[in-house]
């Protein structure tokens, strides 16, 4: 099969949150008992609308005042510990995906994941879920310098070549789509904001339904 499906991983796979609200309060408390930094604590939509989001991006929209060594210092620990998390079993995927991904590599998908993620958060989910199965890397934001997914989707084609089909739940996702040519399946269910999927070529609402929507590309 000549088309390769790149995945997103926060949100179109992972059920992130389970991991990343607890993560998020414990680093506001330190901040707050350790730094006497006043924390506006966030609704829990806004918490979701982060993921997806670099950590660099993330803590700019939120303290954009706060000071860059403190900055890179919580980005740090919610990562620590999210990575914790995922190593004794606390995270999970979505229901469904396991399934999905089973289908489409007997089909002989050829499947990556490319992620706004550390590179340490992709290896100890890679080993942890043993993602091997299924797919043949684990791209992330952080072994390309952080930048855009739109600039990273040009640089794995020697790896994974196109044509792509590229899954996920925010706009960044449908915008390395637009880059690559490629078509965007948006993911309704993961964390994406009302309207922010407007465009997408397929919209899927549940994880179990992925298959249906991807096999619509290929």
């Amino acid at each position: 099969m000549g088309i390769s499906l790149i995945f997103d991983y926060d949100g179109t796979i992972h059920d992130t949150m389970r991991i990343y609200e607890p993560a998020l309060w414990r680093v506001f408390k330190w901040l707050e008992e350790e730094h006497e930094v006043r924390v506006p604590y966030p609704s829990r939509k806004r918490l979701a609308s982060w993921i997806g989001m670099n950590k660099q991006e993330m803590w700019n929209a939120f303290l954009p005042g706060l000071f860059v060594e403190l900055k890179d210092k919580a980005g740090a620990m919610v990562g620590s510990y999210m990575e914790q998390a995922v190593c004794s079993r606390r995270a999970a995927w979505h229901s469904g995906i396991r399934s999905v991904l089973d289908k489409l590599k007997d089909r002989g998908c050829r499947m990556a994941v490319l992620s706004n993620c550390q590179s340490s958060y992709a290896k100890v989910n890679w080993e942890t879920f043993s993602m091997n199965r299924w797919f043949e890397d684990f791209y992330n934001c952080e072994s390309f310098g952080y930048v855009p997914k739109t600039q990273i989707i040009r640089q794995i084609g020697k790896k994974i070549p196109g044509p792509y089909v590229i899954i996920g739940d925010r706009k960044n996702d449908m915008e390395c789509a637009r880059a690559s040519d490629s078509p965007f399946i948006g993911c309704s269910y993961g964390f994406g904001m009302d309207g922010e999927l407007v465009g997408a070529d397929v919209m899927v609402e549940k994880p179990e339904n992925l298959l249906e929507g991807i096999l619509k590309m290929l």
